[in-house]
């Protein structure tokens, strides 16, 4: 394991881009110019309420995250963005209808002032979206460059000196891996051939990535989980991560699974459907996104029960998903679970869980955890997946030869122990057999 150099410290401005500019981009950006204005508290942002236990129970060291790693101030952010829509971000964030008329009012002028750039948008990958505020351009290629110069114009307009892209937009058509992936040299090509193979979100990561900018994926798209997009992420020293900012109902699978796994309780099966009215609920009722999402979801269970190893207890799990559109509950999501378990000699009990959420809410210190997190990377010279920030995405990248994490805790205790390792404090293992030797 390579030593880690020294971080640079956050001098100037931090930009931040969201590729997608509706209710989860503007709930972070409304949230953010909130809390640093003390109007509210950035409630589920690891980076602003966190602690992190340095060195032994007795030493009593726990110190705020923020305190401890040297992360962005919120009040050195600047935000940019696309959208397929010409919106304001207060004109997003008014028809999300995630805010509060309160924090609505509050946020108006802060919010009218940012207005999304030309998306790279095509609708064979997202079939229930149309736009009209979108870019053009002979071949993908010339696409890709109209972002690395939005990027760079970006910069230069907000005198930012650091930059992170991250992907708040669609679920798109479910994606296999193609020969095309292989290679930098390929991908570019496939651009400049507009193969169907490259969705526009690989666009905005491959313009991130080559313009030295980090990048992060919220949705399960395939994106920059390809080889030729991991090889130059580390030619170009650019941090990277996702897929699927990990929020409702996954997030319970993440937290309960692991209990019932650590107590060998057996599980029979899991039915899980949810109800969600927002414009990714719209998207999803589309068979081919919905396809893409089901694989994120549904891969959470078998790496956490990890049925090869425990065949009796977990190797024949019935696991469903099902997301349904239903445009009265907007961003209020609601997700029903019925868990099926067995006990001791075999005797089955049942769990159900009605988790009655609200998507942006969830996701948007998602968002500026990951943001923070990604420019502290890039300053570390950390480069290429980060699988220590697993903890935010259903379906975490990792190295290809290994498996991902999905245990919520496992993932929390990697976070936390990158931050030691960063700062050179011994890593936490929660033996403490010392104390009774």
């Amino acid at each position: 394991m390579r030593r880690l150099s020294a971080i640079a410290p956050p001098k100037g401005k931090l930009g931040v881009l969201t590729v997608g500019m509706g209710a989860v981009a503007t709930t972070f950006m409304a949230g953010v110019d909130l809390v640093r204005r003390k109007k509210s508290h950035p409630v589920g942002s690891l980076t602003q309420l966190g602690t992190i236990r340095l060195g032994k129970r007795t030493e009593a060291r726990a110190p705020m995250i923020k305190d401890f790693v040297p992360i962005e101030k919120l009040e050195n952010i600047v935000f940019g963005g696309w959208d397929i829509f010409p919106d304001t971000a207060y004109e997003a964030a008014k028809n999300a209808a995630v805010l509060s008329p309160e924090h609505l009012a509050e946020v108006k002028k802060f919010l009218s002032k940012i207005r999304p750039m030309k998306a790279a948008f095509d609708q064979n990958y997202v079939k229930k979206l149309s736009g009209t505020h979108v870019k053009k351009g002979k071949t993908k290629y010339d696409l890709a460059m109209q972002i690395k110069d939005d990027i760079k114009n970006f910069q230069k307009k907000n005198k930012v000196s650091r930059t992170v892209v991250i992907w708040c937009g669609s679920t798109e058509i479910f994606l296999k891996p193609h020969a095309v992936y292989a290679t930098p040299d390929k991908f570019v090509e496939a651009m400049k051939e507009n193969h169907p193979a490259i969705a526009p979100s690989m666009l905005y990561a491959w313009a991130a990535i080559t313009s030295g900018v980090p990048f992060a994926n919220g949705a399960p798209n395939l994106t920059v989980d390809v080889p030729a997009l991991t090889e130059l992420a580390k030619q170009h020293g650019s941090p990277i991560c996702g897929k699927d900012f990990k929020t409702g109902q996954t997030l319970m699978k993440t937290i309960l699974a692991p209990g019932f796994k650590a107590r060998l309780l057996g599980m029979d099966g899991w039915f899980s459907t949810n109800i969600l009215g927002n414009r990714d609920g719209e998207v999803l009722d589309d068979p081919e996104s919905f396809k893409t999402k089901e694989e994120s979801k549904l891969g959470v269970l078998e790496y956490i029960l990890q049925p090869k190893l425990y065949p009796d207890l977990y190797g024949k799990i019935h696991h469903k998903v099902r997301i349904n559109y239903y445009p009265p509950r907007g961003d209020n999501k609601e997700g029903w679970d019925n868990i099926d378990i067995f006990g001791w000699l075999g005797y089955p009990m049942q769990i159900k869980v009605d988790f009655l959420c609200r998507d942006s809410i969830l996701a948007a210190p998602l968002v500026l955890d990951l943001v923070l997190f990604l420019d502290l990377a890039k300053r570390a010279g950390m480069r290429g997946i980060q699988e220590w920030l697993s903890f935010y995405f259903k379906s975490p990248m990792c190295a290809p030869e290994i498996y991902p994490e999905h245990d919520l805790f496992i993932q929390s205790m990697k976070l936390k122990n990158t931050l030691r390792w960063m700062m050179g404090e011994d890593l936490i293992t929660h033996l403490g057999q010392e104390y009774y030797d």
